[in-house]
């Protein structure tokens, strides 16, 4: 065993001294030494209920003849977090989960783990931190909140936000904004809709990390205790038959992922995060191969923001398996290894069919022909960035643009009354570095929406998306202005295209005369976690991280040069 480093031999009677002085005996030290690590918090929903399922995870462990060694990590919390000068410490948040996981367990030369997070950066955190370790693990996702319920109408985060643009367009009076306040978020667990929490939920299920249907349970439902419990159990079972993230990350699982997050027109971030898991594991995958799984896999879940549901109502009609069962019905999902020992199909297959339900539709009557996002380059976008598909099918857009350095002067814009139908918004120095951080732009796309323009105006950025944004939104372009990317060359009034057919993001203003002057806007951030981020992140075409990759990140199919062509 890993522990026997720390814990066996003469040399070792001072750390099992300590060992003892938490409580362990002889018994307990003489066992695989297997981490319990959660991102409990209760600063928000999202991760309250995460130190009370380490207790079951726990127990699981113990029963299975391991010792857990528990110990937590941190959260940012996006829904508080934005729109503020604190969003930038959500996606760095991502960064420092990876790295302090890794020092724990390392540090404590721990034989197993079992990763329990909550929030959107947390999720991928812990992927990222079972691919780069490579023990013996499995993750937990704490589970979706239940919505909110205003005017007999369920709601969700989402709403609120949404609330915000309208009571800035005078739609709604203070009380009515304060009662969708009160009434959005009843509980523990991570937002509601398919936004980035339960799009990477579902993602980890599909890459084989965590036991299919585990994630989908809610974070206040009864069974969410037993499902901790199996997953204590479960890791001490991967620890005996010796079966690590790497045996299970492979092309195929991150082929099968991005096509879920396609048919569920989940979160455009899930593709930030998978190419960041991606070179953790040393898998080659690219921005380029997400484009694929969208055009060929049709939407067939009905969830927000485009849709009607909750992931509360999708764990009702059967979960991620039910998506993954229509999938494989058409052919769509190949099978792969999971961290419970049997096939991905196998899983799915063994999970129950709910057909009494509306929420996930058959591939023969699908929502949208199409999945919710596609990779666009051109002459704004050279490396790539994401179209989201999740408004109203959408797929031209051309109009003037109105420039903004930062969301801050973007939202007061909005709420000022001044963007207009047949605006495109831009907002830059938002990206990895020039943030610093890559902050998402909920509160400016809620804004939009609750004024009602959300099919009259297009909105580009260097900087990200919540996963419960919907309209015409471009994402992730890369280069970002700080490092010399088109975006920065802008100028207001200059006529931008943004066609989904061609895949392509572009302009006809002069952008090589103007690179001639264009200076580096100097950096937000001189110290800290933030400036260190600034300093150290890769482009958000290669998952904006701050580990070296291990492979090429060339797409395997031809791209779109500066000048809007095929290179």
């Amino acid at each position: 065993m890993r522990s026997d480093l720390i814990k066996s031999g003469p040399d070792r009677a001072p750390a099992r001294a300590m060992l003892r002085a938490t409580g362990l005996q002889d018994g307990d030290i003489s066992k695989p030494l297997v981490a319990v690590v959660h991102t409990w918090s209760n600063v928000s929903p999202c991760n309250l209920n995460l130190r009370e399922l380490a207790e079951h995870v726990s127990a699981g462990i113990r029963a299975a003849g391991g010792t857990p060694i528990e110990f937590n990590t941190i959260a940012v919390t996006d829904g508080i977090a934005m729109g503020t000068p604190g969003m930038r410490a959500s996606l760095i948040s991502r960064e420092v989960i990876t790295d302090s996981i890794e020092l724990a367990v390392d540090g404590h030369c721990l034989d197993a783990m079992v990763v329990l997070c909550g929030c959107d950066k947390t999720i991928p955190a812990a992927a990222m931190a079972m691919a780069r370790l490579n023990i013996p693990a499995v993750a937990l996702y704490g589970g979706s909140i239940a919505h909110g319920n205003h005017h007999d109408h369920p709601i969700t985060i989402q709403q609120v936000f949404e609330a915000v643009g309208a009571h800035g367009a005078g739609k709604i009076d203070d009380a009515e904004l304060a009662a969708v306040e009160k009434d959005a978020c009843p509980g523990a667990g991570a937002c509601g809709g398919q936004f980035t929490a339960n799009t990477m939920a579902m993602v980890l299920q599909t890459l084989g990390l965590s036991p299919m249907g585990f994630n989908d349970i809610p974070a206040t439902h009864p069974a969410k205790q037993h499902a901790a419990f199996r997953c204590g159990e479960l890791v001490m079972d991967c620890l005996r038959e010796q079966r690590k993230p790497l045996d299970i990350l492979t092309q195929t699982a991150f082929r099968n992922a991005a096509r879920m997050v396609a048919a569920t027109a989940g979160s455009t971030n899930a593709v930030l995060h998978l190419l960041a898991i991606s070179r953790e594991a040393g898998v080659p995958w690219t921005i380029e191969d997400f484009e694929p799984a969208s055009v060929h896999t049709p939407v067939i879940a009905d969830l927000m923001p485009g849709g009607r549901y909750t992931a509360v109502e999708l764990f009702g009609a059967g979960g991620s398996a039910r998506v993954a069962q229509e999938l494989i019905a058409a052919n769509m999902l190949e099978d792969g290894p999971t961290v419970t020992g049997r096939s991905l199909f196998e899983e799915c297959a063994a999970a129950p069919r709910a057909d009494q339900q509306d929420v996930v539709h058959p591939i023969s009557k699908p929502l949208k022909p199409r999945g919710g996002y596609s990779i666009l380059y051109g002459n704004l976008a050279p490396e790539g960035c994401i179209l989201k598909l999740a408004g109203k099918g959408t797929t031209h857009f051309e109009g003037r643009a109105r420039v903004y350095e930062s969301e801050e002067q973007a939202f007061a814009a909005v709420q000022a009354g001044k963007i207009e139908k047949g605006d495109v918004v831009v907002i830059r120095n938002e990206g990895p570095a020039g943030g610093p951080g890559m902050r998402e732009m909920l509160g400016v796309t809620a804004a939009l929406i609750g004024r009602g323009l959300g099919d009259d105006i297009a909105l580009i950025t260097d900087g990200r998306f919540s996963g419960a944004t919907h309209g015409f939104m471009v994402g992730h372009i890369a280069p970002e202005a700080a490092r010399g990317g088109p975006i920065g060359l802008l100028h207001e009034g200059d006529r931008i295209v943004i066609d989904a057919q061609s895949r392509t993001i572009s302009t006809d203003a002069d952008l090589a005369t103007r690179r001639a002057s264009w200076q580096p806007p100097a950096p937000k951030v001189t110290r800290g976690a933030l400036a260190k981020y600034a300093q150290l992140v890769g482009s958000a075409s290669e998952g904006a991280t701050t580990h070296p990759s291990t492979h090429s990140n060339k797409p395997s199919t031809p791209i779109h040069s500066e000048a809007g062509v095929t290179a």
